[in-house]
């Protein structure tokens, strides 16, 4: 099998891909770009990919292709209703990354909930050792007991992300955007709801057309003036103009964000203006990117391949 890696660099260069090649003859691109995917597949048989598009324009001259795989979960750079009209099946990797970015979430949580930076940077500069009193908490902050930690997109992130803070005290309520989860261990609520109760509301959802925008400037304003929004799903579920307002005006208290509307996040985004890590921290999408979840990427998505090269459907997203 001729096999085309297009984003060997999106699992991160001290991880091995070598298995790979027990599948066949394998060409290897560290990035590739949108102008560059169609040359790059011309003559493959498996697509092994992260962010690159894959659709009619970059996949009309690879006859050959009957696989893609995605060295991801979310598969939204390929044209699914294409592929199947093609006979090109799709597979992406499941729950590799699960701990990883539920550990995130909360490290994204606690950052701006008890002003990490504002303390570090205090007794770095030399003020602590200066003062004349053991503490200083000039800045308050609050515990997670007690509050309510609402969720947005209850899937296998999301479960986990209820479980942690629930462990840390909270009560946990979350809405569903297509209002069919069949999760029965927390209180499933209307949108309005959850913006109005949640002390820290997590997104966990994928992209589609009922979650982009979905955090907008109305939506913040429902929500409490103390309430932390983290962003841990897709950039465009919220509407980053509307978040910068929201943050400015005082609508929430804070925002740690690992997504944002466009990856790099470009300087005109409004967000990249605030300065204030109280209020404000953002990662550059690497949530997912422990090492553990990196090396389980690539060993599923040998599964996958050996999976396919037996003819059995495994992780296959476009039945």
């Amino acid at each position: 099998m001729k096999i085309v890696i297009l984003e060997r660099n999106s699992v991160g260069t001290d991880v091995s891909v070598d298995c790979i090649g027990n599948y066949g003859d394998v060409t290897i691109y560290r990035n590739t770009t949108a102008d560059d995917v169609a040359e790059k597949v011309k003559d493959a048989e498996i697509i092994i990919a992260n962010k690159a598009p894959l659709n009619a324009e970059t996949l009309k001259d690879a006859a050959n292709v009957k696989l893609i795989c995605e060295f991801a979960t979310g598969f939204d750079n390929v044209d699914l209703n294409y592929c199947r009209e093609k006979g090109i099946k799709v597979a992406n990797v499941v729950n590799y990354s699960t701990d990883a970015v539920a550990q995130h979430t909360f490290a994204l949580c606690f950052y701006v909930l008890e002003k990490l930076r504002h303390y570090d940077e205090y007794v770095k500069s030399g003020a602590y050792a200066a003062q004349d009193r053991f503490s200083n908490f000039d800045l308050p902050f609050t515990e997670l007991a007690g509050k309510t930690w609402g969720i947005i997109g209850m899937g296998n992130i999301g479960k986990k992300v209820a479980e942690i803070a629930k462990a840390f005290g909270c009560k946990v309520i979350f809405h569903s955007i297509t209002g069919k989860s069949s999760c029965t261990d927390y209180e499933m609520v209307d949108f309005d709801t959850l913006l109005k109760e949640s002390d820290v509301l997590s997104l966990h959802c994928p992209l589609s057309d009922l979650s982009r925008d979905l955090m907008n400037l109305e939506a913040f304003q429902k929500m409490k003036e103390t309430a932390i929004l983290i962003n841990v799903a897709r950039g465009p579920v919220v509407n980053d103009a509307d978040l910068c307002t929201a943050l400015n005006a005082g609508y929430i208290a804070a925002a740690g964000l690992d997504v944002t509307s466009t990856e790099p996040m470009k300087d005109s985004n409004p967000l990249s203006k605030i300065m204030d890590s109280n209020r404000l921290i953002i990662t550059p999408h690497m949530a997912w990117a422990s090492i553990e979840a990196r090396n389980r990427v690539v060993s599923e998505t040998c599964k996958n391949i050996e999976a396919f090269l037996k003819g059995e459907d495994r992780n296959i997203v476009n039945k």
